[in-house]
């Protein structure tokens, strides 16, 4: 799992920006969480899954980010420097352009895709999961790379996600919130 900072202090974006370039870390309601580097497997699926989403949307509105791109996710109308929650998806998708400045994405990506590793695992599906419902993310994809299975969260009319669809990594993999678009599982990943 990533790594809780070991400090009960709170922060914010306007901290995070200060932190070091070079360190990885993520902001959940104000807690600082380390982030580790990503194994070749983990990055082999994130080239290919942004090859194939960066294709299919060359004349869409929708568009791929790859991270580290922050994601701040306000509760309210607060201003970037005091949002307390800043995600690095592996991928998010965002169809609404209005969303998008030099700074990343402010508010939910339309599509999310997280790639578990063992040190992520957790993390991605419990606090995350619960993030990107609260904030509205419209579809999230749980990847487990080496079992090659998938789990899809779609938010529902409640605005929770239902139970997940889970699949092997075999057949192409309909994508819900962009028509048209299948993911397809090569084997040599």
């Amino acid at each position: 799992m990533p790594q809780l900072a070991n400090t009960s202090e709170r922060f914010n974006y306007g901290d995070y920006c200060q932190w070091p370039a070079d360190e990885r870390w993520e902001l959940i309601d104000g807690q600082a969480f380390a982030m580790t580097a990503p194994s070749r497997l983990h990055q082999a699926f994130v080239v290919e899954l942004t090859r194939q989403i960066a294709n299919a949307l060359q004349n869409h509105p929708c568009r791929v980010y790859v991270a580290p791109f922050d994601v701040r996710l306000p509760k309210y109308d607060e201003s970037d420097d005091r949002i307390d929650t800043v995600a690095q998806p592996d991928l998010a998708i965002i169809c609404d352009r209005n969303k998008l400045d030099d700074k990343g994405c402010r508010g939910a990506p339309d599509w999310v895709i997280e790639i578990l590793s063992p040190s992520s695992a957790a993390h991605d599906q419990i606090h995350k999961l619960a993030l990107y419902e609260r904030h509205g993310v419209r579809e999230y994809w749980l990847l487990h790379p080496i079992d090659r299975i998938l789990m899809i969260y779609l938010l529902g009319e409640d605005r929770r996600f239902g139970k997940p669809t889970v699949c092997e990594l075999i057949q192409p993999t309909a994508v819900t919130v962009i028509d048209g678009l299948n993911i397809q599982w090569p084997e040599m990943l």
